[in-house]
């Protein structure tokens, strides 16, 4: 009998080999991964490198794109002495519904269209639309809807929400091409790797989004900054052309295209598959605990006297200083012991840093400290239960699964943002805190349990 805790043991005589970089359509099989020498390698894979560039310049727009619709509602539209609460929230809701509407949808496409074409195009539309506001704003100036809203915010949230829908199609794209060009026993390097960079952007976006939008504004007045945000996807689409998936026609999944039947085969294949089941119940736990803290943090800002609340987006960072060295930590470590092992430490350290953030969420140092753990162990949570997902899905399941999986990811950033807010206010921070922390310790439990039975079994 398999224990849990040993690394599995492959299910053929020798690992899949790849051609020019890219892996062959071969068996799923089961290999425990050199993460020592795999962190060095799959830089060496150009198909690889080539994904993971054109992801930094990508990631970067996403996360600088919020800041700079926020920043042209405050200069263009706001009034003086007004809150801007409103007209972010409507940019929110444009952002995130498309989310929820083609997260699933979009993964069922991207079955049957090729990867590359996906990432490419996806990237130059949301440059050239972010390209486009300048435009917006000069052609609708001092336009006034019949029912008194500018036409020009109208217009920047229909280009909000086309920007989050062309990202719907990306993600199960960039996580489906992943496993095209990366060997099985290098998957958890390359995710740690990926995780890094996407942590790197959060911090970027948080902490130098703004002073980079307004230097861009000043070497390129009026049009600078979303020349930044436009361009930087612009670059992504073109490096990515660079990139070499090897798929064939043969390959792309175009017969018997039912939507809602595709959509019912991801859910039956999670269904039946409880370990990837385990796994994506622990990311929406962990994602809605990340996202709930998000809130969270302007009032941590707030009731640290050494702080102001303006500038939470400091604790977003540190945050995400965290969960990138937990990234680290999993591709120098994670040979070490099994995934589901990894996640329940993971789980355990989210624990705890939250129960520490609680008791010393008015103590800056302290609270700091809280804050970078949770990250660090957030990490831990998120990278190998990815990688389960990766490893356990076969090639004509991908996109359907990756597609779920966004879609359940974004309705769990989404619900804490409004939850956290009003829970807080009712029962206090502590107790908002406190319960974050049992939610934690009772995924990881659960999935680790899981994934024991299944292996008994």
């Amino acid at each position: 009998m398999t224990h849990l805790f040993d690394p599995p043991t492959p299910n053929l005589p020798e690992p899949p080999k790849p051609h020019d970089g890219v892996l062959d359509n071969t068996p799923e099989t089961s290999i425990a991964p050199d993460l020592t020498a795999d962190s060095k390698s799959v830089l060496r894979n150009p198909n690889f490198l080539s994904l993971w560039t054109g992801q930094v310049f990508s990631q970067i727009a996403d996360k600088i794109f919020l800041v700079l619709v926020i920043a042209i509602v405050s200069t263009q539209f706001q009034h003086e002495g007004e809150t801007i609460s409103g007209w972010v929230s409507a940019v929110m809701v444009s952002f995130t519904i498309p989310a929820i509407l083609f997260g699933s949808i979009a993964g069922v496409y991207v079955d049957r269209w090729n990867k590359k074409t996906v990432l490419v195009s996806s990237n130059i539309l949301r440059g050239l639309l972010v390209l486009s506001i300048p435009l917006l704003l000069w052609v609708t100036k001092n336009s006034v809807l019949p029912w008194g809203a500018p036409t020009g915010f109208w217009g920047l949230l229909c280009i909000t929400f086309l920007v989050s829908t062309f990202t719907q199609f990306f993600t199960p794209a960039e996580q489906s091409a992943i496993t095209l060009v990366v060997e099985k026993p290098k998957l958890l390097s390359a995710n740690s790797l990926y995780t890094t960079t996407i942590m790197g952007a959060l911090i970027l976006g948080f902490a130098l989004g703004e002073p980079l939008l307004a230097l861009s504004d000043h070497l390129w007045h009026n049009v600078g900054q979303e020349v930044l945000v436009g361009g930087s996807y612009l670059v992504a689409g073109i490096i990515l052309i660079l990139l070499k998936t090897g798929e064939t026609k043969e390959d792309l999944h175009r017969d018997s295209f039912h939507l809602w039947n595709d959509i019912k085969d991801g859910l039956q294949y999670l269904k039946q598959k409880k370990t990837s089941l385990s796994a994506l119940i622990q990311l929406i736990c962990t994602f809605s605990i990340i996202a709930a803290l998000t809130v969270l943090a302007v009032r941590l800002a707030e009731v640290m006297p050494e702080i102001k609340s303006e500038q939470f987006g400091f604790l977003l960072a540190v945050a995400s200083l965290g969960m990138a060295i937990g990234a680290g930590i999993v591709a120098k470590l994670g040979d070490r012991c099994s995934r589901q092992m990894l996640s329940l430490i993971g789980s355990l350290g989210m624990s705890a840093f939250l129960g520490m953030l609680a008791i010393f969420s008015d103590r800056f140092g302290l609270g700091l400290i809280a804050i970078a753990g949770t990250g660090i162990f957030a990490g831990l949570c998120v990278i190998p239960m990815q990688t389960v997902i990766q490893e356990e899905t076969p090639e004509d399941m991908r996109g359907k699964v990756f597609g779920l999986q966004n879609n359940a990811v974004n309705i769990a950033l989404s619900l804490p943002l409004s939850v956290a807010g009003i829970a807080e206010s009712y029962f206090g921070l502590q107790k908002v805190i406190f319960a974050l922390s049992a939610i934690a310790i009772a995924t990881g439990i659960l999935a680790w349990y899981i994934a024991r039975q299944l292996v008994e079994s």
